[in-house]
């Protein structure tokens, strides 16, 4: 039994996609398809994954900008947090309008979560950890079996996610990340929305906002 993730980086900034599956069934979900729908579904065709979901870590446009592309193709279901579900409609609340100008404007989410849900990935499983302060539902998604975190823009190589943004909050973000992050096992991969991956033990010592 093992788990598989492709990074798949989106432009125009490098945002990471991420396909994780079952090697032995083959099952599994995307985190965040940012852009480029295209090149995610080729992947996935190439693999023979069966794509069970759509996860997104919060709902900011780069995160979002193949969903409705990608949830057309594979006929899966799209989960955000309840706080960040009016992204997924709302281009200025997705940021888009401001930082890249035009709109982007999808269908609303087929279910929200709040933290706790649990999500399978084949033989494995993931639980949402709600990181608030990049987005007020900012989230991690964390299976324990599996030793893996995605953390999307709540954490990222010996930095954090902006706070800058409306609804972001500083406190909230570094609170909630030294609770629920730093006490999972020191060598839990950490795979951020930007960035190269790391561990929540490289983090407790080397991450300015955390050490």
């Amino acid at each position: 039994m093992a788990l598989k993730i492709y990074t798949i980086p989106t432009a125009p900034i490098e945002e990471n996609c991420y396909v994780a599956f079952d090697e032995d069934s083959k099952e599994g979900f995307i985190v965040d398809p940012g852009n480029e729908a295209e090149k995610i579904f080729s992947r996935i065709q190439g693999e023979g994954i069966k794509v069970q979901a759509i996860l997104l870590t919060h709902g900011h446009w780069d995160h979002i900008g193949a969903v409705e592309e990608l949830r057309q193709k594979l006929g899966v279901q799209v989960h955000i947090h309840g706080d960040d579900a009016a992204m997924l409609t709302d281009s200025r609340q997705n940021l888009f309008a401001y930082m890249a100008g035009g709109t982007m404007e999808g269908e609303p989410a087929d279910k929200v979560f709040r933290e706790g849900a649990v999500f399978p990935c084949g033989s494995f499983s993931f639980k949402v950890i709600h990181t608030p302060g990049h987005t007020p539902g900012g989230c991690c998604f964390y299976s324990e079996e599996a030793g893996v975190l995605f953390s999307g823009d709540s954490l990222f190589a010996e930095e954090i996610g902006r706070c800058d943004f409306p609804g972001g909050s500083l406190r909230s973000l570094v609170g909630s990340l030294k609770e629920k992050i730093l006490p999972l096992p020191e060598e839990t991969k950490v795979y951020p929305g930007h960035g190269p991956a790391t561990t929540v033990g490289w983090e407790r010592v080397h991450n300015p906002y955390l050490s």
